[in-house]
């Protein structure tokens, strides 16, 4: 589920918590959260609604100047179900946190080798060579990393959101980079030559 900058910041403020999507199924479910550029977005109920049923006061809760604004971005009724999205706040991602923690104690150190090695075990030192390759060349497309590591783009993408979620890489406009904590566990790969 995408956001633009304007509705995240309005979703913060309180002044945005409801989104209307017009999907065969939803893109979310209740009770999860969806992360952001801003932060995370924490989803609340999820209802299929009449569109003819909508409201002036549902499309200003969704950020819109007016109802038919909002029937506008949903476009014309071709029988795909609308979904009416709770929106219930936006926290902050603790990854961004996690990222700038360059010092790794024994514990993070041993629980990031243990999780290496539960994703190494059909490709043993994948994920510490994409690592590298992200520490070598940063700002490098993901299709062109890819094809050096000699997997599918989606499959590497899929596997860089794994460290991502590890506080390990950050996404950038083109490509990625390391961040501090990336370049602190790269280091330490090098030392025990994982």
């Amino acid at each position: 589920m995408l956001f633009r900058d304007q509705t995240l910041a309005a979703i913060a403020s309180g002044e945005v918590t409801l989104a209307f999507r017009r999907r065969k199924r939803p893109t979310v479910k209740a009770g999860r959260r969806v992360r952001t550029a801003s932060g995370v977005v924490l989803i609340g109920d999820i209802a299929i609604v009449d569109i003819s049923a909508l409201s002036e006061s549902d499309a200003s809760s969704a950020g819109f100047p007016t109802l038919e604004a909002l029937r506008e971005m949903l476009g014309p009724d071709d029988g795909t179900p609308v979904y009416r999205i709770e929106l219930t706040g936006l926290e902050p991602d603790e990854r961004v946190a996690l990222r700038g923690e360059a010092s790794l104690s024994d514990a993070d150190w041993h629980a990031l080798t243990l999780r290496f090695a539960r994703w190494d075990k059909t490709a043993p030192g994948y994920f510490p060579s994409i690592l590298r390759a992200i520490g070598a060349h940063p700002e490098v497309r993901a299709a062109d990393l890819a094809a050096k590591a000699g997997v599918e783009t989606p499959k590497f993408k899929q596997d860089v959101r794994k460290l991502k979620e590890l506080g390990l890489t950050e996404s950038l406009e083109i490509g990625y980079r390391l961040s501090p904590r990336g370049e602190a566990v790269l280091e330490k790969l090098r030392e025990h030559r994982l």
